[in-house]
């Protein structure tokens, strides 16, 4: 591994470890259990409006406009990072879009290689991605070295 990395590495578990997960974790979900409450409930709102956009382009649009209002929430109150905007926000911004990929890769060997059924593989998929989510977010994302 390079010194770079390395020294990357060390100064962001340094970072992190002088704040507690606990906290972090709890903040985690209240701000990402809140936003997707209220993206459900605006989406719906939205998409009843029948407003001759497309439903799903509606719930894509209602989506993206909780990107930077989730971003700043999680900023302040999940993870109280002080690392650039510059930095932060393309990284918050990537970690989203993975998640897509995420959730796509979970559901297809939930349900598709191990045939779980629906109910109880939207959990897991939910669980293991929000996980992954909040490593990288912490570790990445909101970290404040370079």
């Amino acid at each position: 591994m390079s010194m770079s990395l390395e020294s990357l590495m060390r100064d962001s578990l340094e970072q992190t470890s002088a704040r507690p997960v606990t906290s972090e974790l709890g903040w985690f979900v209240l701000v990402g259990g809140g936003a997707a409450l209220a993206l459900a409930a605006v989406t719906t709102a939205m998409i009843s409006l029948r407003t001759g956009v497309p439903d799903w382009t509606m719930a894509a649009l209602c989506y993206a406009a909780f990107i930077g209002p989730v971003y700043l929430l999680h900023r302040w109150l999940s993870f109280r990072s002080d690392a650039a905007h510059g930095q932060a926000f393309p990284r918050y911004v990537a970690v989203q879009l993975s998640a897509i990929a995420l959730v796509s890769l979970f559901s297809f060997v939930g349900y598709s290689v191990l045939g779980m059924e629906t109910a109880i593989g939207s959990i897991i998929v939910l669980g293991v991605t929000a996980g992954v989510n909040f490593a990288v977010l912490r570790l990445w994302a909101f970290a404040t070295h370079s």
